[in-house]
């Protein structure tokens, strides 16, 4: 896995994944006033396998839980298996029941 440098293109409406100063991958977003809606991630076929889609996601996802003002929608299959994957992050899930854990 290399170093993957992430950022927010916010003007693209996308996450973006950079190695070595190439893009190597981005996750698109559409927004509404009460959702992130992810429709569509893709990482280049030489970064495959370098962990790229997972630090997107993992950035992005972070991102909307840090800014609290929206769901998320992931419409998107990789990011969906990924929230999936990551418990941490269901909560901000569209229409997710809401947690029971007790403190």
């Amino acid at each position: 896995m290399s170093d993957v440098k992430t950022t927010h293109n916010a003007e693209a409406h996308r996450y973006e994944g950079w190695c070595d100063g190439e893009l190597a991958g981005f996750a698109e977003y559409q927004l509404t006033d009460q959702l992130v809606v992810f429709t569509h991630t893709e990482v280049e076929d030489r970064f495959e396998g370098r962990g790229v889609g997972s630090a997107i996601a993992r950035f992005a996802l972070e991102d909307v839980r840090d800014d609290g003002t929206r769901k998320v929608l992931p419409l998107c299959p990789f990011i969906k298996e990924w929230i999936g994957r990551h418990d941490e992050f269901v909560p901000l899930v569209y229409g997710a029941p809401p947690s029971t854990a007790r403190d």
